[in-house]
Parts: C-alpha cells; structure tokens; sequence
C-alpha cells in the first residue's frame, strides 16, 4: 500500500472541488413543518442517548434535507422520508461512525430485519422499533411493490454496515473498486431512492426499477451523492474511527496521492457521473413512462439538494472553517 503524503498541498489549506450540479433546486413549501416534527419524532423515539446529541440534531436541521431532496412530496410524504433519513443518520452516529465492532453490528441485525420483514415478535432495540415505524407508513403509502422494493434495499444497507465495520476493526483501507461497490450500499441512497415514487405518489413498476437505462442513471445518481458526501465530511469523519471508510482515504492510502489530489481526483469522478445522467435522460424519457420520468426528476433533486443541504449544515460545514 502507498505511504500517504500530507494533508495540504505546498502548505494551502485543503479546499473541496467545486461540486457544480447542473439540475434544478427547489424546498419543499413544508420544511418548517416537517423539520419541527422529525425532531419530535426522534426524540420520542429513544434513538438519542442524551440531550448533547438532540441538540446537535436540533442544529442539523434534518428537515431542510428532506425539504430539498424531495420538494414535490405532499405534507406527509415529506415528513415520511425525513423521518427515515434521520433514522439513517441517527443508525449512523450510532452504529457506523463508532468503534461498534462488526460482531456488535450482526447481533443487532436480527431485530432489524424482523421488523423490516414484519415479523411479529415484539422488538427492544431501539432502533427496530422506530424502523417499524417507518415500514408501517411506507406500507400505509406505497403498494406491494414499492414496499419490498425498500425492504430489499434497507436489509441490503444494514448488511453492508458489517463489512464497514470489519474494515474500522482490522484498520484495514479497503481496496478502491471494492470501495466503490461498496459504498452503493453503505451509503444507503437505494433506499431513499426506492421512495421516490412513493413521495411522488406515482408507481415504478418492477420492470421500471429494473430497466437497463433506469439502473444506469441510478447508479450514477448513487455515485455521485456518496462521493459528494465523503468529499463533505472529510474534514469532520479524518480524526475519527471510520476514516477508512471514505474514498479520500482510500485513494491516498492505495494511489500515493496528497488528499487534495484524491479530492480532486474525486470531484472530477463525480462531474463524470452528472455528466452521465444528463446524457442518459433522453433515453429514460423515450420510455414514455411518467413514473420513470418522476423518478428521473427525483434523482435529480437528491443531486442538487444534497449537496445545498451539506454545505450549510452544522453536521458538515464547521469541520471545514
């Protein structure tokens, strides 16, 4: 493996690529609203150990994410997946961003997929109980379809958080293609993306989920969210335990490079990847799918919106003044 260099390049501070997202930005008119309320909610839900780190959600702002990634959902369906992003983030700060061992994390993967799978035992964790929460809802929105198309898509989430955390356990920087195939997965954003319909109040048919071209523009949709994010919260995950989980690291750690090159590198990664979903729309509009176009557009919105909710959340920008 390639000895990292320093974290500047000729002494200037590390600066993040300029992340230009060509794809409109809209609010939904309901973030007020719905960020008041998925603070209630987490806070009934017993995820947050301690009034330290509500507040530091209360600061976050979770609601203007949800607010920007999904500005067309109705008042509910805007609170549904907000709520479902906190509970990512909350599972997050709990149990992947810490030094939870990978034997720790499969314990607790039982309860979890019971409750995803609605299995009726009764659950005490935490977290499983405010996952059921959220299938229950999603189930009350979403048909069959749309339901399992989630389920399958969280379970496959929940196991990659195993892999993550036996590579923190081993110190080991995973190798850059296994990293990237990886990271679709960790970064759970096929399982906000599988409830684009359903905020959208439209139906992707199982086909449509899985037409050639569909996949396609997801997987750089997927790509370039989780890339922007490792490029964002670098500056708050480098002193941190799951510093090896970020493609910065991994690519100083296996190229060499300075990581203002790794970020560079990666900025122009991304750019590549918007590149491929503006030129793929005609070819998911030639489906002559609503639906599909709906999606399309929601896809888009997590492009724009993500990155001009990170860049003025508390959970990223003071790690990089």
């Amino acid at each position: 493996m390639a000895t990292a260099k320093a974290d500047s390049l000729n002494g200037r501070p590390l600066r993040l690529p300029s992340l230009t997202c060509p794809f409109p930005s809209a609010v939904n008119p309901h973030v007020d609203e719905v960020n008041r309320d998925t603070l209630a909610w987490l806070a009934a839900s017993g995820m947050i150990a301690d009034d330290d780190q509500l507040e530091r959600f209360r600061l976050a702002h979770y609601g203007w994410l949800g607010a920007r990634t999904y500005p067309y959902a109705s008042r509910e369906l805007c609170q549904l997946v907000t709520d479902w992003c906190v509970w990512l983030f909350a599972f997050d700060d709990a149990y992947c961003e810490s030094d939870r061992r990978a034997a720790e994390i499969a314990r607790a993967l039982p309860q979890l997929y019971s409750v995803v799978e609605e299995h009726a035992e009764p659950v005490d964790n935490v977290f499983a109980r405010a996952l059921l929460d959220i299938r229950t809802r999603i189930a009350a929105h979403g048909t069959a379809d749309q339901l399992d198309r989630w389920c399958a898509m969280t379970k496959d989430y929940l196991f990659a958080q195993v892999w993550e955390a036996a590579n923190r356990e081993d110190d080991v920087v995973p190798t850059i293609d296994d990293y990237i195939f990886m990271r679709r997965r960790t970064g759970a954003m096929l399982t906000v993306f599988a409830l684009i319909d359903v905020a959208a109040e439209v139906r992707l048919t199982p086909d449509e989920w899985r037409h050639p071209v569909v996949h396609e523009i997801t997987e750089h949709a997927n790509d370039v969210v989780v890339w922007d994010n490792d490029l964002i919260s670098y500056a708050k995950e480098r002193s941190e335990a799951n510093i090896r989980n970020n493609l910065v690291s991994v690519l100083v750690g296996h190229t060499g490079c300075t990581v203002q090159e790794a970020m560079d590198r990666i900025g122009a990664m991304r750019d590549e990847a918007v590149a491929a979903m503006a030129a793929l729309t005609p070819a998911t509009e030639a489906l002559g799918s609503p639906a599909v176009d709906a999606y399309v557009h929601g896809l888009k919105y997590w492009i724009s919106g993500s990155v001009d909710y990170s860049l003025t959340s508390s959970r990223y920008v003071g790690a990089w003044q």
